[in-house]
């Protein structure tokens, strides 16, 4: 996830190498999985935690006022989305989500409202805090995805095949190199995850690992888009992020591959 670009020392004095964030993906992917084979509490306890961090963490990364206010916005809205996630009966376990998504992004407007005119960043603040709403709700995804059927195989592909483009964006190459080289090893991944752990079949396998390693090595094209160094907070955020987005789009192939 962290490209060579970003291996500085932030503008706050703290340090974070170009690996950091991939290592952050990787953890929080490894607790969700590892999670999913403990009690519900325990999943719902960690997906409220990454929510939380993605929520501290987003603002640092997009450089925006206000940052404590709407670190709270983004939180919390993921937050109630994965409590809701792990409550409401089968088989509408993300019928919620998308009232958590307006709820955030209209305390978003809210914010910036308040803010009053003439303020700073005002339109990079809504629109990369949208962003941040949507993918701190997404991560209810992994637990909906865990109720499911109460088939955890799925889950444990989707970690397999999202671990492996993050892997390969620890290397230090450049994106026109592990772009294709993260999309082709998740493809292959996926298959082969379905192989050993289920009876999924080996195409849509292939087509879910290949659509996990874009999304993924997406993320770390921003990181390179962003241009600056990152510091802790920034880099816990845009780690944790793509990993939550993951969830969800985990839970809707499975449902497609099941119907």
């Amino acid at each position: 996830m962290a490209p060579p670009e970003v291996s500085a020392a932030a503008p706050s004095g703290t340090t974070v190498k170009s690996w950091s964030i991939g290592v952050i993906g990787l953890a929080g992917l490894s607790t969700i999985v590892a999670s999913v084979y403990r009690t519900p509490d325990v999943l719902l306890a960690v997906a409220v935690l990454i929510a939380l961090a993605i929520g501290l963490g987003w603002p640092h990364y997009l450089g925006i006022p206000a940052k404590k206010t709407l670190a709270a916005v983004i939180g919390l809205s993921g937050a109630g989305s994965a409590v809701a996630a792990a409550t409401v009966p089968a088989p509408g376990y993300l019928d919620w989500t998308p009232g958590f998504i307006a709820l955030g992004v209209t305390a978003v407007f809210l914010v910036q409202l308040l803010r009053g005119t003439g303020q700073a960043q005002r339109l990079e603040s809504t629109l990369g805090c949208c962003v941040g709403v949507l993918l701190s709700c997404l991560g209810a995804g992994w637990i909906a995805g865990a109720r499911f059927n109460g088939v955890k195989e799925m889950v444990l592909i989707a970690g397999i095949s999202a671990a492996v483009p993050l892997l390969a964006g620890l290397i230090r190459w450049s994106d026109r190199i592990i772009a294709p080289l993260g999309i082709v090893l998740a493809g292959l991944a996926g298959p082969l995850a379905g192989l050993v752990f289920s009876d999924i079949a080996v195409l849509p396998a292939a087509v879910f690992g290949v659509v996990v390693g874009a999304v993924l090595v997406s993320f770390r094209r921003l990181v390179t888009l962003r241009g600056t160094p990152l510091d802790f907070p920034a880099a816990l955020g845009m780690g944790l992020a793509p990993v939550s987005a993951v969830g969800s789009l985990a839970y809707f192939i499975d449902k497609l591959l099941t119907y």
